[in-house]
């Protein structure tokens, strides 16, 4: 028998904890851009929103910190 009690009454399914980010599915109609290329050889970049300047940082593990 099935244990119901951990499925939220409004339908939205539940998905268990792994420990991994599930995989992105590509959409082609967004656009898609390479974060290396984007900082160069110094690891960082500044990217402008509206007024706001924000920097995009690659750490040493790989991982991607914007910050404002």
């Amino acid at each position: 028998m099935t244990d119901l009690s951990s499925i939220p009454r409004d339908g939205t399914p539940v998905i268990p904890a792994t420990g991994r980010t599930p995989a992105l599915s590509r959409n082609p109609a967004l656009p898609e851009h390479d974060a290396q290329r984007l900082t160069g050889p110094s690891g960082l970049a500044h990217i402008r929103l509206g007024e706001a300047l924000y920097t995009l940082r690659i750490t040493r593990q790989g991982k991607l910190i914007l910050t404002k």
